[in-house]
């Protein structure tokens, strides 16, 4: 067993609705055993004096293409698209994730510790999707869920790249149908594998199959890709279909149809707001997207879309939509607790709470002022980067 760690003096976001001025957080074995004003420390604990800093449960991004689109690799290092057939359930972003991607050195330096990351939206269906912290040597070390959602996109992206290719789909229409004809065989799939499974006779399984019945009997959801507001409604429209669950990841247009998405309870990690007008869906593209969805009770999280926006600067994306409307602690929680959420790992990380893991950030001021630097991350009780500051460990 471990040796208890304590972080004193620090001013501590719990993102849990607490704010201490003065605070400390105690840990073992990567689990948080107490945070508060009053924390108890043992005499024997390694202690590091986080005084004059602000401390925040670690940064998580639910929508990246980290490990999978390497910056600096044209081809050698990207993975993101298997542009040969429009609809590929069977792939795993799992085994395309390179551990070892200077992007995750730049994750932890801005205080990110855990990420979504998954295919590109080339395909209709492009594969599942995976949640890991961002350090670690192995895949193995890092993965928190091998499988998070089953990865669909809507709009131009698909459009065009089959279009070139002289396949289908190139249309709308033609993409809601292979979605459709897909989740209506996975139905079929299920169908066949239950009576065979009845009757002790032989069943012919199917990897692609196996992921759509993981989305059609809510073991993960479909994962969005949205940009234009017909197409959002399009996603939600084809979910409750198969009553199945959703995320509309991008949501560029969202702020159109606030009422459509608020009536059916559906998630929104919005952004990369960073972004330029690259193609026409992204004509509209705001900050104040977010800022709408929250205030009309939406449950939003923020993206950089990784690498659109590099990983480092999801706090900056919190700054912005705090610039743009939404209320600083709302903003704060779209970057924690609300991604924990979407991700249906609160129960784990996205806020300094007993019993969950020892992910935290130390920043040396506001979290939300682009002064303010990163100085330490811990993750899973382990302090996984340091910029050599003047804190204290005794």
């Amino acid at each position: 067993m471990l040796e208890k760690t304590a972080l004193v003096n620090g001013r501590i976001y719990t993102m849990a609705g607490n704010l201490w001025e003065k605070g400390a957080i105690l840990w073992q074995n990567g689990k948080i055993l107490a945070v508060g004003p009053d924390v108890a420390i043992p005499s024997d604990a390694e202690v590091i004096d986080a005084r004059g800093k602000t401390v925040l449960p670690g940064f998580i991004d639910a929508h990246t293409h980290i490990g999978i689109l390497e910056e600096i690799y044209a081809f050698e290092g990207d993975d993101l698209n298997e542009m040969t057939e429009p609809v590929t359930p069977e792939l795993r972003a799992l085994d395309a994730v390179n551990p070892y991607d200077l992007a995750f050195q730049d994750a932890l330096q801005g205080g990110v510790t855990t990420v979504m990351t998954g295919p590109g939206s080339a395909n209709v269906i492009g594969g599942t999707s995976l949640v890991l912290k961002t350090y670690g040597r192995t895949m193995e070390e890092m993965v928190l869920v091998p499988q998070a959602g089953l990865k669909v996109a809507f709009g131009e992206n698909p459009k065009r790249v089959y279009s070139e290719l002289k396949k289908m789909p190139s249309t709308r229409m033609a993409i809601a149908a292979l979605l459709r004809q897909t989740l209506m065989d996975g139905q079929d799939y299920l169908a066949k594998k239950a009576k065979a499974q009845k009757e002790e006779d032989v069943f012919e399984r199917d990897l692609g199959m196996e992921n759509v019945s993981l989305v059609l009997t809510k073991q993960m959801p479909l994962r969005a890709h949205a940009h234009r507001a017909d197409d959002i409604m399009t996603a939600m429209r084809i979910a409750e279909e198969f009553g199945v669950e959703i995320v509309i990841e991008h949501g560029t247009e969202a702020h159109k149809i606030v009422e459509e998405i608020v009536k059916r309870q559906i998630p929104v990690v919005v952004g990369p707001s960073f972004s330029n007008r690259a193609k026409v869906e992204l004509a509209e593209i705001t900050w104040r997207t977010a800022a709408v969805l929250q205030k009309a009770g939406v449950l939003v999280a923020l993206t950089t879309d990784h690498s659109v926006t590099p990983i480092q600067y999801l706090p900056l994306c919190a700054a912005f939509a705090v610039k743009h409307g939404m209320p600083e602690e709302e903003a704060l929680k779209a970057i924690t607790i609300n991604p924990a959420k979407i991700l249906k790992l609160d129960e784990r990380i996205g806020s300094l709470e007993k019993g969950k893991d020892a992910d935290l950030v130390v920043m040396s001021g506001d979290p939300l002022d682009w002064r303010t630097r990163v100085e330490a991350v811990y993750i899973n009780g382990k302090n996984v980067y340091s910029d050599k500051t003047s804190m204290n460990v005794t």
